[in-house]
């Protein structure tokens, strides 16, 4: 029986796989090296999510992995129009980011209603300020993105005393279509972008969105950075439309140095970091031995994506 191959593209530190030892060929790439080795794999492990190597080296023709899976939520740094239509398997890493983002996002609604950003700056500066804060239960959260992740962050909020609307792909039970967006974040405090990176969802929250949202209201995102329209966010904040934000990702990513957004008013900057607590990256390893285990004993893989819609469905 011929041993599979294994193709992990690379990122520091690499996962421990250690279960699979002896039991299958493990191969290392980067991104100057993938497309050469993609053809021989029958396995590829995207543990560098933050690569779109796997976009510009999928083959066309010819061999190719039977099966992706990426040690991330999202899949669109991935899924170019080859891999799309090909009839190769992709997982992603549901499951693992849903609580530690959900924490992250509602430990930023409760800086925001206490003020916290400027305790810290008044602190540092010397200045007694009292104030008066935001009291958190009974305002009210658009949560935009109603898989796990986004509905992780619901009942984290409705735990605070929020009441929280979910707006996903398609109207169902519990859950508002795209149609109901701005009457919703029209009455919103905390709007929550935790979508996935579709044609339909790209730049969804732009200068008009933001123009619907309350002045009081502050915006986040942990969704992808591109679901945002940057600069149309930044002059919201800056004729103060909105009464702050924060974001964990961008449309590129690291932020650089000379980017405006270090300096907006009232933006929290944070690098892509909501859902990365410790051990996590153990856990995404463990996640993928699992799959791969079912998967070497020809068991259906879970977490599968629908290529088509760029995100596990059934949610």
């Amino acid at each position: 029986m011929t041993t599979p191959t294994l193709l992990v593209l690379d990122a520091d530190p690499p996962p421990r796989l250690g279960r699979l030892t002896g039991r299958v060929r493990i191969e290392h790439a980067d991104a100057s090296t993938l497309a050469e080795r993609l053809p021989h794999a029958d396995v590829l492990l995207v543990w560098d999510f933050t690569s779109h190597a796997v976009r510009e080296a999928w083959p066309g023709e010819g061999p190719r992995p039977r099966w992706v899976h990426t040690a991330s939520a999202g899949v669109d740094h991935l899924l170019g129009p080859e891999l799309a239509a090909s009839d190769t398997v992709v997982t992603n890493a549901r499951g693992i980011f849903d609580r530690p983002i959900a924490e992250y996002v509602a430990a930023l609604v409760l800086a925001f209603a206490k003020d916290l950003p400027r305790t810290l700056e008044f602190q540092r500066e010397r200045t007694w300020r009292h104030r008066e804060t935001r009291r958190v239960a009974g305002t009210r959260a658009v949560v935009v993105g109603s898989g796990p992740i986004g509905r992780a962050i619901s009942g984290t909020l409705s735990a605070l005393g929020v009441t929280t609307a979910l707006v996903g792909r398609a109207a169902r039970t519990g859950v508002h279509g795209p149609g109901d967006l701005d009457r919703l974040i029209a009455g919103a405090d905390w709007v929550i972008a935790a979508a996935p990176l579709t044609d339909r969802t790209r730049g969804m929250f732009d200068a008009r969105r933001f123009g619907v949202m309350q002045p009081s209201a502050h915006f986040v995102n942990i969704g992808r950075g591109q679901l945002v329209d940057e600069e149309a966010l930044a002059e919201a904040l800056r004729r103060r439309w909105i009464a702050g934000a924060a974001l964990d990702v961008f449309a590129s990513e690291p932020l650089a140095p000379d980017s405006p957004l270090w300096r907006v008013p009232g933006l929290v900057v944070s690098p892509h970091m909501s859902g990365d607590t410790v051990g996590w990256r153990d856990e995404l390893a463990a996640q993928f031995v699992e799959l791969y285990e079912r998967w070497a004993a020809g068991r259906p893989l879970v977490n599968v994506v629908d290529k088509q819609r760029g995100y596990v469905p059934g949610h």
